[in-house]
């Protein structure tokens, strides 16, 4: 990549936390739950073998003045402030005005400088579960293990056979590894690792254990090492801790940097090894009382630190053999950096809950810098990593839906007209840890048009269409008897969107929720234009209703509802047959279902990949009954993407009268035009989109979704870039 200055989410599966590295300056650091990166100064770095006494380290801290010698502590103006010292010095001088004794610094040390690695002496590799860094006799490795979570609802027999299995998966720590080469050099050389805590209601603290040592602000989040040698310390800068000898400082609690001090012997190579630990005990939510699933396994960070170094090696090897996998796939470098981010910032969205009232598990993706939880228009687009590492989530997902997150509706026309809807459910479950309450998502309002109304038929097909999947994916019969009554109600609800009478019916929606008001129903595309926002005769939507359909269908003979499995199939039947109706003569069909309609968008064919997913396609019946849908949608997408669905640097976008596209839904478009539509990949618009990726003014937010012409304009630090592993599939 010709950037290599771009964060990344290191994350633990289920913990909503990041070790958020890669972008200069204070653009990274540790952070549980937050929007965004911590912007904390991160140190990381060894001493000159030219010049001892001097320090070089990776450009994740805000230099500043930094470069420059320092010789002593600070002093008790620097600590307190102008006023607090005049008080003491009224006083006498001997007290702080809080009672604290001002305590002299110790003699001046020799000078210590640390200076960012000049760009050119810097490598980078980014794989799925690894970063690795190298300057000159440093090298930085961080591994992302992701263990394939058990369900945590599994039987006492099958705990037993694996009873470390949910422990070991649902740590909350990445892991690290340092290497100083010191071979070529006759004198001991120093390595460093830390940060500066940023967090006013924390102090950071030094750990001096019996088994880890290691730094960390408070009980949230730490650096910790099973080396005995090491030195860990506190200051005001990191400079003042590299100044020479420490050792009288070591009990000094006042400073905001704490470092982790190694020091390589003469022509010795030297490797270290950390986990970088986050922790957050108690409930945690709101609204419904939850707690983080991995605090039934660790009673403090410390514990997390100790079983983790222990176990150093398995963490090491999951995420070697990830990475083992994915690069057997082929996968271009651009595709490759793209799958890598989006893996990686899609754990950092994650969270494992308990919840508390009822003792049971809570799976939880907050949707990135927005920080809506499960939002089921980004569910529908994860859930093919999901059903490929955890599928038991997806189910956890379905079942909070219909458990608590639907409602019942009526329906208006254009003219405003009512008549029965059916159930629809929420655009999302809360917002950054406070769950809304039954029924309602945090998002969606009364009177709207664009942003913020309700997406009732659209989340009403998402459901349909991860039901569909999971079924079809993990095969479970059970839980899709235990939601008979629901997938029922989908029907229903899906027939009576598209019209009160049966013999008017076109398989497309026609009609609003009530929810809104005097306002209208929206898709995903909220915020892109109106050819994509508009729900209603949305042909986007048509063709994800026609699959939805086709799902239906399915559960349903697996029911054995053949009646109503019947009544599912002829409406896909009819909606692909509406579809074709409006084909155009050169080849596109409208972006709205409506004579006159000119817009033109390259996701109506996003649909496609659900029959696919879900295997319908391989039965040869199914495939001659819609293959002129698939047909026709093929040459709409190759005349949408020649005909102004691209940018001028090859890039693809969503709509023809929109700058603003979105990364993960191209991903999907990607997978259809490749493995559906049998094009080859397209090799100018990954290097396109990989450089939006890279571009200075998107790279600090990991992975970011929502761009205009190249530039990020929402979704920032964001999980649904997974769409990626359908290139795996």
């Amino acid at each position: 990549m010709p950037n290599i200055f771009y964060n990344s989410h290191h994350s633990p599966v289920g913990a909503f936390a990041s070790f958020t590295l890669g972008f200069k300056g204070a653009s990274g650091g540790l952070g549980i739950e937050l929007a965004g990166p911590a912007c904390q100064n991160v140190y990381i770095g060894i001493e000159s073998a030219a010049a001892p006494g001097q320090f070089f380290a990776l450009p994740f801290y805000d230099a500043g003045e930094r470069g420059r010698s320092v010789e002593a502590e600070p002093t008790a103006q620097d600590v307190w402030g102008d006023s607090d010292r005049a008080v003491a010095d009224a006083d006498g001088g001997g007290e702080h005005p809080r009672g604290q004794r001002r305590q002299p610094g110790p003699a001046p040390q020799k000078a210590a400088t640390i200076t960012p690695f000049a760009d050119g002496d810097i490598a980078r590799e980014t794989t799925p579960a690894c970063d690795v860094w190298r300057a000159g006799g440093l090298e930085f490795r961080i591994y992302t293990p992701s263990l394939s979570l058990p369900d945590p609802s599994r039987s006492a027999e099958q705990v037993a056979q694996d009873p470390s299995a949910l422990k070991d998966a649902a740590i909350p720590a990445v892991f690290v590894e340092i290497t100083l080469d010191n071979t070529g050099c006759a004198s001991p050389r120093k390595a460093f690792f830390g940060y500066e805590g940023n967090d006013p209601y924390s102090a950071m603290r030094r750990v001096a254990g019996e088994r880890v040592n290691g730094v960390g602000q408070g009980r949230v989040t730490g650096i910790f090492t099973d080396d005995m040698d090491v030195a860990c310390a506190l200051a005001f800068s990191a400079e003042e801790l590299l100044a020479g000898d420490i050792s009288d400082r070591l009990p000094f609690g006042l400073g905001t940097t704490g470092l982790v001090l190694m020091s390589a012997n003469p022509r010795e190579r030297r490797t270290w090894r950390f986990a970088v630990c986050f922790y957050r005990a108690g409930v945690v939510t709101c609204g419904k009382e939850a707690y983080y699933q991995y605090t039934r396994h660790f009673k403090s960070i410390e514990e997390v630190a100790e079983y983790g170094l222990k176990r150093f090696e398995l963490y090491r090897d999951v995420a070697l053999d990830f990475d083992r996998m994915v690069a057997e796939s082929g996968l271009s470098g651009e595709r490759l950096f793209m799958f890598s981010q989006a893996v990686k910032s899609y754990y950092g969205s994650t969270q494992l809950l308990v919840e508390a009232k009822a003792n049971t598990p809570i799976w939880v993706v907050s949707e990135g810098a927005y920080r809506m939880m499960n939002t089921l228009d980004l569910a529908v687009d994860q859930l093919f990593f999901e059903m490929l590492k955890n599928p038991w989530t997806v189910r956890s997902v379905l079942d909070q839906y219909a458990g608590g997150y639907y409602y019942f509706d009526d329906v208006k026309s254009a003219s405003g007209e009512k008549s029965a809807g059916g159930i629809g459910f929420a655009h999302d479950m809360g917002v950054a840890n406070a769950f809304s309450p039954p029924g309602r998502s945090s998002y969606e309002l009364r009177g709207k048009r664009g942003c913020y109304s309700y997406m009732t038929q659209e989340q009403l097909v998402n459901w349909i269409l991860c039901a569909g999947v999971y079924f079809e994916g993990a095969r479970d019969s059970a839980w899709l008897e235990r939601r008979r009554q629901t997938i029922e109600q989908c029907l229903t609800s899906m027939l009576n969107r598209d019209g009160a009478d049966g013999a008017r019916r076109d398989g497309v929606m026609d009609l609003d929720s009530c929810k809104t008001g005097g306002g209208a129903e929206i898709t995903t595309y909220d915020n892109v234009d109106t050819a994509l926002g508009r729900a209603r005769r949305s042909s986007y939507l048509a063709v994800k209703c026609w699959a939805a359909y086709l799902a239906l269908s399915k559960m349903l003979g697996a029911l054995g509802m053949g009646k109503q499995a019947d009544v599912a199939s002829g409406q896909a039947d009819r909606c692909a047959d509406t579809v074709l109706k409006y084909r155009r003569g050169d080849g596109t069909i409208p972006a709205l279902l409506e004579e006159g309609n000119a817009a033109v968008t390259l996701s109506i064919v996003d649909g496609l990949v659900f029959p696919v997913v879900m295997g319908l396609f391989e039965d040869a019946q199914t495939v001659d009954k819609h293959c002129a849908l698939v047909a026709a949608l093929k040459r709409h997408f190759e005349a949408a993407l020649e005909g102004g669905c691209r940018f001028a640097d090859g890039g693809w976008k969503m709509s023809k009268t929109s700058d603003n596209s979105w990364l993960s839904k191209t991903f999907l478009c990607q997978f259809i035009s490749e493995k559906i539509f049998r094009h080859a990949p397209d090799a100018e618009a990954d290097k396109a989109h990989a450089s939006w990726l890279l571009d200075p003014n998107n790279a600090a937010n990991a992975f970011s979704d929502q761009m205009r012409a190249g530039k990020i304009c929402g979704s920032a630090y964001y999980p649904r870039g997974v769409t990626s592993v359908l290139w795996l599939y």
